[in-house]
């Protein structure tokens, strides 16, 4: 029996004698099946074929990103706060091999990580297994959980403060429990906020979006988007991260609360006329 890990969206799935017939999570309309068809491979075969490895990249003081070369499913990054002596991983990634491990234990190891959304489970159990450490999901999310473990806590309600630095917030949106995480840290600015992509940086990285789907262009409806822009209205946070190398590097919140006022006018029709 082995652990299939679907190669569109990445997230590995509880043992099975025979590969899956289906991806719950690319079946439906916020991810895609490949064109050529549901494919299928396991960690140990992407260990054997030498194609990937991970790249830990300082972001700023307490704050790495890492991702997969080459690109494996959609490509999204996960981030490592390395904070006060106690380190989070948010979001995962499906690539993990020994000298990824060796590299993370040599910034302090892991303590606990957490989840945006389920297009990021990945092989999250294999990491909270290596780690010994909990996984924080938010309840509403619990369906989309392909591979359960004794390590997943279920979280519920808007927010759940993991220590006196990090708080994890639902907006929902683009997942019922779409969740994303603010950083205080120990620096003089305000704090960073790490999102996926439930609140989405664009390429005029002054401005963010909110898609129920990416792949599939669908919409938020906009009263959902001004609820999930109210509940980040008061945390203080002057960088956002999103899962794919993008940043607001100044004015983050300002920049969150502008663009939501954008895309509701472009959905009630007012930003423009065409």
């Amino acid at each position: 029996m082995l652990h299939y890990i679907c190669t569109t969206c990445g997230v590995q799935y509880e043992k099975s004698e025979e590969v899956p017939s289906i991806c719950t999570i690319c079946s439906e309309e916020r991810q895609y099946v490949n064109v050529s068809g549901q494919e299928w491979t396991t960690l140990r075969e992407m260990r054997g074929s030498n194609l990937y490895r991970n790249e830990i990249v300082q972001q700023e003081d307490g704050l790495y990103r890492i991702h997969t070369e080459k690109k494996f499913a959609i490509g999204q990054n996960a981030f490592l706060i390395t904070g006060t002596n106690f380190n989070m991983l948010w979001d995962c990634i499906t690539y993990l091999d020994d000298i990824t491990i060796q590299e993370i234990k040599e910034l302090g190891g892991i303590h606990a990580i957490a989840l945006s959304h389920p297009h990021y489970y990945s092989t999250q159990v294999e990491w909270a297994e290596v780690f010994d450490v909990p996984i924080y999901i938010h309840e509403d999310d619990k369906e989309w959980v392909m591979r359960p473990s004794e390590r997943i806590v279920f979280w519920s309600g808007d927010s759940l403060s993991i220590n006196e630095e990090i708080t994890i917030y639902r907006l929902g949106g683009h997942f019922k429990g779409g969740a994303v995480l603010h950083w205080q840290g120990d620096n003089k600015k305000d704090g960073i906020l790490l999102t996926g992509d439930i609140i989405q940086v664009v390429e005029d990285q002054q401005w963010v979006s909110f898609m129920y789907s990416y792949p599939n262009l669908i919409p938020l409806p906009a009263n959902k988007v001004k609820e999930m822009v109210n509940k980040v209205k008061d945390v203080p946070f002057d960088r956002l991260y999103n899962a794919f190398q993008k940043v607001v590097n100044e004015n983050a919140n300002e920049a969150v609360q502008r663009s939501a006022k954008r895309y509701v006018k472009a959905l009630e029709g007012t930003l423009f006329n065409t």
